[in-house]
């Protein structure tokens, strides 16, 4: 059967239900009922998520939890998570709680730079684009007043346009490399725009440029867009206790647990294989308050990876010391989030959780999004030198399972009941289960 269609775009939701029905499966009712199963009762909400994105045909859930008993800087907050993934949130609490009895989390925005860039090609004399530039560069700015005036009035603006020659790594290639402050927006549509203007000012004094032979006045714009890789738009979040504080349950021996916990980070940090995990568990509680509040975690991914490998090769996120008898962990990262425009404004659920966090500034986020980081991190390494990582884990994953099994109310409590004593893994479920039906 031939698969493919024209004009799919233009068809109604329905059709579209249909036709993937019938192309795709094999009861084609099912389907269409399963779709039609996750669409919102309320018709305004379903219309909005309808136009979030282009050939919609439902919705795909992902759970909103919450982490309660965050100690920030002196004041409580509850941070809510939008992930899939088993344990993460009750990790993130349990970090949460265990720090809020030893002095919370203590956060620092260090800078909110934002980048973006207008990639070019020159072919002619450098040293008189270098005189043009030094020239023109006021006009970059005078002439992008209409799109930066409203920022500027919220205290952003452009901070600054510097002329970057990269021929060392392919001929020709130059950059208008600026520099930007967004405030509370996350700010791709601003900086975009000021960049496509800084692209037709270059082109346009270019051209008219006496200085330049003809052959230098045709430059060539190749692209002009944001960088979603801000290594001076960082925030720092730390924890810190006397050694004999981190006393607890799965810890009885506290200066044991912050050495090894030490050398634990440590190995992420000169060990790729391990530092890729590691920091995958730091982006369990980053990604999860980022899609929560609306923002782009695929553009936050990229930075922060990016910025993990800013010194040459792959490492840690996160740190940590004992100094004179305090054990210290503490991480920084690069986040370019907002909390207006977009997404913040629109989803209902983002607005849920921004008006959660308080109507947090794009500071105060950033700090909410290193300490749910820095707490994930803080739990999967403490689990991972004491208990060992499964055992928690196993425990949250155990319902999956048993949903996978169409497991009933009884059979659900004896399961629970008995894994609560023996090593949960699928296949020993799976046959307790088969017993339990025999």
């Amino acid at each position: 059967m031939n698969k493919a269609i024209s004009g799919f775009s233009k068809l109604s939701k329905e059709e579209k239900i249909k036709w993937i029905a019938n192309q795709y499966f094999s009861t084609p009712t099912e389907a269409v009922a399963l779709l039609k199963n996750y669409w919102n009762s309320d018709e305004k909400i379903q219309k909005l998520h309808d136009e979030f994105i282009e050939n919609t045909i439902t919705n795909f859930y992902i759970p909103l939890g919450v982490a309660p008993n965050f100690l920030i800087n002196g004041k409580y907050s509850t941070i809510p998570m939008a992930i899939e993934e088993s344990s993460v949130v009750a990790a993130a609490a349990k970090a949460a709680k265990f720090w809020s009895t030893r002095g919370g989390f203590k956060t620092t925005v260090i800078n909110t730079e934002k980048i973006g860039q207008v990639h070019f090609i020159y072919k002619g004399d450098v040293t008189k684009l270098n005189l043009f530039f030094a020239q023109n560069k006021n006009k970059f700015f005078s002439e992008t007043e209409s799109i930066t005036t409203n920022m500027q009035k919220r205290g952003g603006g452009i901070l600054d346009i510097i002329l970057k020659d990269k021929t060392d790594l392919l001929p020709n290639y130059f950059q208008l490399h600026a520099t930007f402050e967004t405030k509370d927006s996350m700010g791709a549509n601003f900086i975009n725009s000021c960049l496509e203007q800084f692209s037709k000012t270059l082109k346009e004094e270019a051209h008219h440029y006496d200085l330049f032979t003809e052959t230098e006045k045709d430059i060539e714009v190749v692209m002009s867009i944001l960088s979603n890789y801000v290594p001076n738009c960082i925030v720092r979040a730390e924890v810190s206790c006397p050694i004999a504080d981190l006393e607890e349950k799965h810890i009885l021996n506290p200066q044991e647990f912050a050495e090894k916990f030490v050398q634990a980070v440590q190995i992420a940090e000169v060990e790729p294989y391990r530092a890729v995990t590691h920091n995958k568990g730091i982006m369990n509680g980053v990604d999860a308050v980022v899609l929560a509040t609306g923002n782009d975690f695929r553009a936050v991914e990229a930075g922060i990876h990016a910025y993990a490998s800013r010194n040459g090769k792959y490492s840690s996120l996160s740190h940590a010391k004992i100094e004179n008898g305090i054990f210290t962990f503490w991480l920084e990262i690069p986040l370019a989030v907002g909390t207006v425009g977009g997404l913040t404004s629109l989803h209902p659920l983002v607005k849920l959780s921004l008006e959660m966090l308080e109507k947090p500034s794009a500071k105060e986020l950033m700090q909410f999004i290193a300490v749910a980081g820095l707490a994930q991190n803080f739990a999967a390494l403490r689990s991972l030198t004491t208990t060992g990582i499964q055992e928690g884990h196993m425990k949250m994953h155990l319902n999956n399972i048993i949903n996978q099994l169409e497991a009933t109310e009884e059979e659900r409590i004896l399961i629970q009941k008995y894994f609560k004593r023996n090593t949960i893994s699928h296949s020993a479920v799976v046959t307790f289960i088969e017993n339990l039906r025999k």
